[in-house]
């Protein structure tokens, strides 16, 4: 069987370095113990057949035999069901892993996208838009992910792809300061993230960046 390839920008500048979403997948591959490599495109000049693996232009991509996949929760989803180390085998437990992978997706990126958007832009507490975004994030996903993180170690049981979705949605809103009063919001990213496969995912994303830096020298 041919190594999985994670392909990902060869360069970014340095404000998104550590949260590009090449971590999802570098952590997944890291968790399962599945054999993989990385492979660059670049990031100032998408070509055609960059728009033809990702037709937004974006990272990641996974290439598995003659299979491409784009979007990190795909990737994740195909990744979980490739190894038990991220999804269960019985079907309870792999319906409750892909809910709440979709729910990370669906429901708390989706409201933590503009959010963040807006705070990169420096319009925190600024304009309607934050107000009405930063309302709809607290009170309709972070209130209510609080009681069900307080009450559970993982999201489906054991942990599973759903948890490192959820977990790098999360470490996001947290690096803006957005956590700080949902302490079991923050308490699950730390362990999370206290994981030895997010800091080697952590560390090789970082180290391929910097790679990249000292090529321009």
């Amino acid at each position: 069987m041919s190594d999985l390839i994670l392909t990902t920008f060869d360069w970014v500048p340095e404000a998104p370095r550590g949260y590009v979403r090449d971590i999802r997948v570098r952590w997944a591959l890291e968790e399962t113990g599945l054999p993989y490599r990385v492979e660059s495109v670049p990031f100032r000049d998408r070509n055609a057949e960059h728009f033809a693996h990702q037709p937004f232009g974006q990272v990641p991509w996974l290439t598995d035999g003659d299979i491409s996949i784009f979007e990190s929760g795909a990737i994740l989803l195909h990744l979980g069901e490739r190894s038990n180390a991220l999804m269960p085998a019985d079907p309870r437990g792999r319906s409750d892993v892909k809910e709440w992978l979709f729910a990370a997706l669906n429901s708390v990126e989706a409201a933590s996208l503009p959010w963040s958007i807006l705070v990169f832009t420096g319009e925190r507490d600024t304009t309607a838009a934050w107000k009405l975004f930063d309302g709809f994030l607290r009170v309709h996903r972070l209130q209510h992910m609080e009681p069900v993180l307080a009450g559970r170690e993982w999201l489906a049981q054991t942990f599973s792809v759903a948890d490192i979705l959820m977990a790098d949605v999360l470490r996001l809103i947290d690096r803006l300061d957005g956590l700080a009063n949902y302490p079991a919001c923050r308490d699950y990213v730390a362990r999370a993230t206290a994981r030895p496969a997010f800091a080697k995912a952590y560390a090789d994303q970082m180290a391929h960046f910097a790679a990249a830096d000292r090529r321009a020298d």
